[in-house]
């Protein structure tokens, strides 16, 4: 197995089991959907970002905090754009 599916799965693993069913959701949903594309840099960016604590991410995923510079970019603005939870009907 490649060094980098190894991380990915790591990562998906750290995506989905924050610890908070609300968290899980939004991270992990986030990472299943744009992990695909995420090269080295935007892999070690969400990989800092996990460091981070759940509320705060959300906070900055549906813009009630403001964005430390660390993490503005495209990884964040895709976050924002809440496109990857599911909608309960």
């Amino acid at each position: 197995m490649h060094s980098e599916d190894v991380e990915l799965k790591r990562l998906k693993w750290r995506a989905h089991h924050r610890g908070v069913k609300e968290a899980d959701q939004m991270v992990g949903g986030f990472f299943d959907k744009h992990s695909a594309t995420w090269d080295a840099a935007d892999r070690a960016l969400f990989t800092a970002l996990l460091e981070e604590q759940d509320v705060d991410i959300m906070a900055w995923a549906i813009g009630t905090q403001p964005v430390p510079a660390r993490f503005q970019g495209g990884l964040m603005q895709a976050m924002q754009r809440l496109d990857y939870l599911p909608i309960a009907r």
